[in-house]
């Protein structure tokens, strides 16, 4: 249910736009604030996803950013000069970004800190990845809390920390170890994504499902999926073993490459 009554009866809202590594994009709204997490796709391609779930990039209230990796961040000049939408960055992150002539309104934060935009709460943490400050976003409104948690090379204790007690979980799920072994890319590449400041593979987020999800889970989407190194039905036999393993209830869903996933609504 996309649109109507139904849609705007919605509490919470959240549509991932766009995950992997030819962009990523997420839509999270609750109450009267509507949310964009990181802009990797062109401005046309962003307001023609938006306008699929009933949305409009002219009525966010503001961009957040996690890093400054172009998949995150290829579409957010345009959108911002086009938009007069604040953007959410860390101190470290901000400089690393070109605006251009037209630069917005820009807030910044330090990694780890917690701040409302809106009618939502949004609390950030550190991951380990290959950028400059990168980090992840858990977000609480109306009770529900979502964890939205990609790019990062391992689980450390302190991000297992942050996703505990959530409703909803974006995990990223980027590759699998054989495919990424005999795969296209160079050794320093796969040594790269391999690496503890890389991406995650199907087998520990399988064993993170198995050993440490948290029960409380009721969707768990799995995203940022390699196309050269995974394959979606390779990620969903892995997170479903691991679920069916602890007799888990929660929902799985995955978030394929370069298609939006259905309005979740909370």
């Amino acid at each position: 249910m996309l649109q109507g009554e139904g849609w705007e009866a919605a509490i919470v809202k959240i549509c991932v736009l766009a995950s992997g590594s030819s962009g990523n994009a997420t839509f999270v709204a609750a109450g009267r604030t509507r949310i964009l997490v990181d802009a990797g796709l062109s401005l046309k391609e962003l307001a023609r996803r938006l306008a699929a779930i009933g949305e409009d990039p002219a009525k966010l209230d503001a961009v957040l950013v996690s890093h400054e990796h172009s998949d995150h961040v290829s579409g957010l000049r345009v959108l911002v000069s086009r938009h007069a939408v604040p953007v959410f960055l860390t101190h470290k992150t901000a400089p690393l970004i070109e605006w251009g002539e037209a630069k917005p309104a820009v807030e910044t934060f330090q990694a780890g800190s917690r701040f409302c935009i809106g009618d939502i709460d949004v609390a950030s943490f550190t991951v380990p990845h290959d950028a400059v400050d990168p980090v992840a976003f858990a977000f609480r409104a109306e009770g529900v809390r979502i964890g939205l948690v990609t790019d990062l090379g391992y689980l450390p204790e302190s991000v297992k920390y942050q996703m505990q007690g959530t409703d909803f979980l974006i995990l990223e799920s980027n590759h699998d170890l054989e495919m990424l072994k005999v795969g296209p890319y160079p050794w320093a590449v796969k040594q790269r994504v391999m690496s503890r400041n890389g991406h995650l593979s199907n087998e520990v987020v399988s064993e993170f499902i198995r050993e440490e999800m948290d029960s409380c889970t009721a969707t768990l989407v799995l995203g940022h999926i390699s196309e050269n190194n995974n394959h979606p039905e390779l990620v969903r036999l892995a997170a479903s073993q691991a679920l069916a393993a602890r007799s888990l209830s929660t929902r799985l869903v995955i978030a394929e490459p370069r298609l939006s996933t259905e309005v979740f609504e909370l």
